[in-house]
């Protein structure tokens, strides 16, 4: 079923998509918030540029963007997949505790902000381009992996990368000699376990995106982990 996005504001468009049994494109999206929020089994193929919290809350189900997608994609999601063929704006997955985002472009300020893994939970993110400062900030748990890829000469992360960080891991492809990481954390060339990881990520990005993993995996990659112990670590990790 296809939807037609223009006209209608959020309650309305998501009124459709569930009308819809959640299985439709949605075309002409002009920045409508809340898509999808709360939803579960969905499957939605969006065209334009949805608004803030897409995703929001999700419980399974895959959304697929073609175009970019504005802040808090993904905020709190519990399971699910939401593949933007675009860049996103800010505070992407936050207290994201479950599920997939893969993004071919670049992510604003705060990526990752407070994610956190559960059980058998383990929340991922994939960012194709460049993340902005603060990205993994107060990290609890789950992966992110930035590849830094299309902007030659741009750091694949910005300032103050995983600040208060207690969990989780980051992912950066290059040797980051130039990043400064706060005094918490361990930043260390990936080792074999950790590079059999990143090549499953690489691997399922270009699955999306197009492009060779081979091609990504052809560089080194820095891990940063937390490298003290935190008082709130088992309120938020699984060991």
């Amino acid at each position: 079923m296809t939807i037609d996005a223009r006209g209608r504001d959020f309650a309305a468009l998501n009124e459709a998509i569930r009308a819809a049994g959640g299985f439709c494109e949605v075309r002409g999206c002009v920045g409508q918030r809340f898509i999808a929020a709360g939803m579960s089994g969905c499957d939605i193929k969006i065209f334009g540029v949805p608004g803030n919290a897409l995703g929001a809350y999700l419980n399974g189900g895959t959304i697929e963007v073609f175009g970019n997608a504005q802040d808090a994609v993904g905020d709190t999601m519990n399971s699910g997949s939401i593949i933007v063929h675009g860049s996103i704006g800010d505070t992407a997955g936050y207290a994201m505790r479950g599920g997939e985002i893969y993004v071919r472009g670049n992510a604003g300020y705060r990526a990752g902000i407070h994610m956190k893994a559960y059980q058998d939970k383990l929340p991922v993110m994939v960012i194709g381009g460049c993340a902005g400062s603060f990205i993994g900030e107060y990290l609890a748990g789950g992966i992110i992996a930035v590849f830094g890829l299309g902007e030659p000469g741009r750091p694949p992360v910005s300032n103050f990368p995983c600040t208060g960080m207690h969990g989780g891991k980051l992912y950066v492809r290059g040797a980051c000699e130039n990043i400064v990481f706060p005094k918490q954390v361990s930043a260390r060339p990936a080792g074999d376990g950790d590079l059999e990881q990143i090549s499953a990520l690489a691997a399922r990005y270009c699955g999306y995106f197009g492009g060779s993993a081979a091609e990504i995996m052809d560089s080194p990659f820095t891990v940063v982990t937390p490298d003290s112990r935190s008082p709130y670590k088992q309120m938020y990790v699984a060991d």
